[in-house]
């Protein structure tokens, strides 16, 4: 029953976010509209382009620096027929429920109690961060705070997004349902160290040919999740110390794994961008001890308590699975991988999972300790659940955004039947633009996509002002030609902030091969247009 629980639960959060209507339409929460913004054109570059050698879909030309096969793997079953929401939805659920066994055959190898495995699941399903606080703070406590609770449609604490500084909104489980392929990889994390722990006590566990299987699988997860291949291969690296009896196998998983994986890192490139690698402190300001002190107490709540307790109390051999959790905090606190100091997350986000697992076992041991044991062991998990438990509520309250697609869709409809997969677009539109929609690749996304992902905004928006606001037809064609753009899509007024199209200039000089009045899109074709000069 607690696994039906569990299933059902992963079913509803990513139904509850993402549909398709009975009209075709697409329909996006709020919560994961923004993000959805650059899930649904690379699984469409897949299913209804062309995108092979891979390159991100919102940053035409570069080979791509994200890791797209989780959405190759949608795009794929939308190809052969299966409706996308039960594409992405399907394989999205399987990840997440496949993380939480993760978490609970885990926890259950380590302590050999189910009751622990079960509070793991629980912790982190209801993280334990302080944003309740903040919950208060706007709904002071009276007798409508069961409907202020049930009826809150917005996460208390949102950083670094909301304005806020303090507790961040990575803790909820709106991190998942955005980022529809972390669960997937970091269930596999977890199954790759159950593993190795499991063949620790019993080393026939691991025969020659599951370790060359772990090997092949660890090495793909650069095109899978690129951080997760780094935390695991971090791992390895500290149980090949930590476990003795194992070193020649983790050696040959790791070395595999590398062999497999180098091809693809190279493949997806450096960034374009310089950031500060040793960067410490993760968003915090004014870094001290005192304020990083206050700031995890804060994110993490009664867990930087209960999990210490539970390492102390842990045998030798449990203790040792916890120091690559410990790692990936020290490696956050002290590192930026990407652009994007937030994209730590990932490395917290994976401490968390391991720490709950002591701190339940802490619980565990509390309980046991008489009937006051008892009293303080459900007021510790009522106290490390109850943010989680608002934040349940702005998923379930969150309304949906319609998005035209398919033969709704005029533009789409237009793109999909008569221009090439493979084709460039200067879109009309930074966010579902209908060239998007279409599975085409597009010259500028929304610039924040791109650069968290290392690609120069800068540059390819200044490209796009060149092309969009001059004057010049020689100069024009050159810079599409040097873009590769097959064609342009234009709207006035733009719906792109920073650009203003000099229109008059396309419709006198570009060969206009569509025109839609619902949506007030022209379509230029730039070899009809360029080719005559």
């Amino acid at each position: 029953m607690f696994f039906v629980a569990l299933f059902v639960l992963s079913w509803w959060l990513m139904w509850k976010t993402f549909r398709i209507n009975s009209a075709g339409n697409l329909e996006v929460t709020t919560k994961v509209w923004s993000d959805f913004a650059a899930t649904i054109p690379l699984i469409r570059s897949f299913s209804l382009g062309q995108n092979f050698p891979p390159q991100y879909p919102l940053f035409s030309g570069p080979p791509i620096r994200y890791h797209f096969l989780f959405f190759f793997a949608v795009g794929m079953l939308e190809k052969i027929g299966i409706q996308l929401d039960w594409a992405l939805n399907l394989l999205s659920t399987f990840s997440f429920f496949f993380l939480l066994l993760g978490i609970y055959f885990l926890s259950k190898e380590i302590f050999k109690k189910r009751s622990v495995s079960a509070i793991a699941c629980l912790l982190f399903l209801f993280n334990g961060s302080l944003s309740f606080l903040e919950f208060f703070k706007k709904h002071p406590f009276s007798a409508k705070t069961f409907q202020d609770i049930t009826g809150n449609n917005v996460f208390p604490s949102f950083a670094p997004y909301d304005g806020s500084k303090l507790i961040t909104g990575f803790w909820n489980l709106n991190v998942y349902t955005n980022q529809r392929h972390l669960a997937f990889g970091y269930a596999f994390f977890l199954l790759i160290l159950l593993s190795i722990y499991r063949a620790a006590k019993k080393p026939e566990r691991l025969s020659p040919s599951k370790t060359i299987v772990l090997g092949i699988l660890l090495g793909l997860f650069p095109f899978i999740h690129l951080p997760v291949f780094a935390m695991l291969e971090i791992t390895l690296f500290i149980l090949f110390i930590l476990f003795v009896n194992l070193r020649k196998k983790i050696l040959i998983i790791a070395s595999i794994s590398i062999i497999i994986a180098l091809p693809q890192i190279t493949y997806m490139g450096k960034s374009d961008l310089q950031s500060k690698f040793f960067n410490p402190g993760y968003l915090i300001t004014d870094l001290n001890i005192i304020s990083f002190v206050y700031y995890w107490f804060f994110n993490l709540g009664l867990v930087t308590v209960l999990a210490p307790i539970g390492f102390i109390l842990a045998k030798k051999t449990q203790r040792k699975i916890f120091l690559p959790f410990l790692s990936f905090f020290v490696l956050g606190n002290l590192f930026q991988f990407s652009p994007e100091i937030a994209a730590n997350h990932k490395f917290f986000n994976l401490f968390v999972i391991g720490s709950n697992m002591f701190a339940a076992y802490a619980i565990y041991r509390i309980w046991k300790r008489r009937v006051i044991g008892k009293f303080v062991a459900v007021f510790y998990l009522i106290f490390m659940t109850f943010s989680g438990i608002i934040d349940i509520f702005p998923i379930k309250n969150d309304v949906y955004v319609e998005i035209l697609d398919g033969k709704n869709n005029d533009v789409e409809q237009f793109i999909t039947k008569n221009t090439p997969k493979n084709s460039v677009f200067i879109n009309a539109s930074y966010i579902y633009d209908p060239a998007s929609l279409a599975g085409r690749k597009i010259l500028l996304g929304w610039p924040y996509f791109s650069w968290s992902a290392g690609y120069n905004t800068d540059e390819r928006l200044k490209t796009l002002k060149d092309i969009l606001q001059s004057s010049d037809m020689v100069y024009v064609c050159s810079l599409l030609k040097e873009a590769g753009v097959n064609y342009i899509e234009t709207q006035n007024p733009s719906p792109i902030a920073e650009v203003e199209i000099n229109s008059g200039f396309f419709e006198k000089n570009f060969k206009e091969i569509y025109f839609s009045k619902d949506m007030n899109i022209h379509i230029y074709d730039t070899a009809l247009s360029c080719n005559k000069l």
